[in-house]
C-alpha cells in the first residue's frame, strides 16, 4: 500500500490478489474462508500473510452492519466475532478487513495509541459503520476525530458501481435530487437514461467519496486513499461485483510492540 502518514508506531498493510496457494477463480493469495476456495489454502495463505505483517490478524465475520468490536490477545482469529469494525490497543494483534470490491477503511489514534479497521459496503456505510469506529477510536484514545489518521483502501470504483433507487434511499437522497450527492444517472450509449433489464432507473454511485463525505462531516481532517477501483485493476485486485466466484482480500493495522 502506498505510505500512510499515521504515527511510526503502526502498522499497516493491504494484500492484492498475488503471491499466494490459491487456484482457478481464487487465484492466488485469498485470504477469505468463505468464499469456497479450499480452506487449507486459505489457511496457507493466512499464514503468509501473518507472517509478511508481523501480528496476528483477527478476522471478523462481517455481516454489512456497523457493529464495532474491541480485539485483545484472547480474541478468536478465525472468523467468530459477528461484526464489521474492530479496534485495540494490543500490540501485536491485528485488525483485519476482508473485502473484494466494499471499501476498507483503517484508523490510528494519536501516538499510535489505538488502531482500528472497518468494512464499509453501501449497507454498512449508509447504517453509520465508519461513524461509530471513529467514536470507539476517539473515545477509547481521548482524542478528538480532527486527530485521527485514516486511510481508505481500494475499493469498487465510480465508474463501476451501478446502483438502484434502494441504495439512494439508504442515504436518504431522493432520484429526482443526486445533484452535489456522488451519486450520478446512468445514461445510455445515446445519451438517454438508462433503465436495468427490470425497467427501473440506475446511478452510479462513489463509494470512495460517500465515505469521505461522512467522515469530514464527522470531523476528520487526516484522510487519505481510496483512488483504486478494484473492478478495473483485474490484476491486482479480487472483484465480486466483475467475478462473482473470487478470492478477498485483508487490510491490516496493527501496533508495534
Amino acid at each position: 500500500m502506498p505510505q500512510w502518514d499515521a504515527h511510526p508506531r503502526v502498522g499497516a498493510l493491504m494484500s492484492t490478489r498475488a503471491g499466494g496457494f490459491s487456484a482457478g477463480p481464487w487465484a492466488s493469495l485469498n485470504l477469505g474462508l468463505a468464499a469456497g476456495d479450499d480452506a487449507q489454502a486459505v489457511a496457507r495463505n493466512r499464514a503468509l500473510f501473518a507472517q509478511a505483517i508481523g501480528a496476528a490478524p483477527i478476522y471478523l465475520r462481517q455481516v454489512h452492519a456497523a457493529r464495532v468490536v474491541q480485539l485483545d490477545a484472547g480474541s478468536p482469529a478465525s472468523d467468530v466475532i459477528e461484526a464489521d469494525a474492530a479496534w485495540t490497543d494490543v500490540p501485536g494483534v491485528a485488525c483485519a478487513i476482508l473485502a473484494a470490491d466494499c471499501l476498507p477503511v483503517l484508523m490510528a489514534a494519536p501516538a499510535g495509541r489505538i488502531v482500528a479497521a472497518a468494512h464499509a459496503g453501501w449497507r454498512g456505510l449508509a447504517a453509520g459503520v465508519l461513524e461509530a469506529t471513529l467514536a470507539a477510536v476517539t473515545r477509547a484514545a481521548s482524542c478528538a476525530s480532527a486527530d485521527v489518521d485514516i486511510w481508505l483502501g481500494p475499493c469498487i470504483g465510480p465508474r463501476r458501481f451501478e446502483v438502484g433507487a434502494d441504495v439512494l434511499a439508504a442515504f436518504g437522497i431522493a432520484p429526482e435530487a443526486t445533484e452535489g450527492s456522488h451519486f450520478s444517472r446512468r445514461v445510455g450509449d445515446d445519451g438517454s437514461p438508462y433503465r436495468h433489464a427490470d425497467g427501473q432507473p440506475r446511478w452510479w454511485a462513489d463509494l470512495a467519496a460517500l465515505a469521505r463525505a461522512r467522515l469530514r462531516r464527522a470531523g476528520v481532517e487526516r484522510l487519505s486513499g481510496g483512488s483504486w477501483c478494484t473492478v478495473e485493476d483485474v490484476s491486482r485486485f479480487f472483484s465480486f461485483r466483475r467475478d462473482r466466484i473470487t478470492g478477498r482480500m485483508a487490510a491490516a493495522v496493527w501496533l508495534r510492540g
